[in-house]
């Protein structure tokens, strides 16, 4: 479970880097939701339900 934890979050901090060409323009939103899963998961290992 937390290696496909891993996998995804990876794969979602390389999706909201602003280099492709449709996400140019699109600002903080996709970092900003990204950073708030990583906190809602850190929370969630922390606490053990997880």
């Amino acid at each position: 479970m937390g290696t496909i934890l891993l996998v995804i979050l990876i794969l979602a901090l390389i999706g909201v880097l602003p280099t492709w060409n449709h996400s140019r323009n699109w600002g903080y939103g996709p970092s900003g939701i990204t950073g708030i899963l990583v906190v809602v998961l850190i929370v969630l290992l922390l606490t053990g339900r997880l």
